[in-house]
């Protein structure tokens, strides 16, 4: 069993798509039970008394407009004691890897590693928090999933 977790931010929008995306990549591949994948915040902005909030709206739109399913997610932060629960840890920007270093700590295994750094690309996921592009987020995260499942499977 391959253990994914996305993160980003606040655990509502590029991290939760990614989720359901790596997640729609591996059914349709027929691969289903060889993953288990979730999704983080590195922060607490969308938790409140215990509750996280749901998919933003315009992801989900994103997810739905590609016909990909998800469930009623809620955002989640990240906890030191998930480094024991996962085998890599994806982050979708350099800020995120440095708030998952500080809350995971030290990383021995080598866990911690941006979802872009596996396409040819590189680099970050386009944040559409700020403009408000969830196609190009999606299509970064879309990317950056086949190129993960890609190097996953070569090993």
């Amino acid at each position: 069993m391959i253990r994914l977790c996305f993160v980003c931010h606040g655990n509502i929008c590029r991290s939760p798509m990614a989720e359901f995306i790596m997640k729609d990549i591996v059914a349709k591949a027929e691969l289903s039970s060889l993953f288990h994948i979730e999704s983080r915040a590195t922060h607490t902005d969308e938790i409140l008394n215990g509750r996280g909030s749901p998919i933003y709206p315009p992801a989900q739109a994103q997810l739905r407009k590609h016909g990909i399913k998800f469930d009623n997610k809620h955002a989640q932060q990240l906890k030191k004691s998930d480094y024991n629960n996962y085998d890599l840890f994806l982050g979708m920007d350099g800020e995120n890897l440095t708030y998952m270093r500080k809350i995971l700590g030290a990383d021995p295994d080598r866990k911690i590693r941006r979802l872009m750094d596996y396409t040819a690309r590189g680099g970050d996921v386009f944040d559409p928090w700020y403009t408000r592009d969830f196609d190009r987020a999606f299509l970064d995260i879309s990317d950056g999933c086949r190129a993960l499942l890609d190097a996953v499977g070569q090993k």
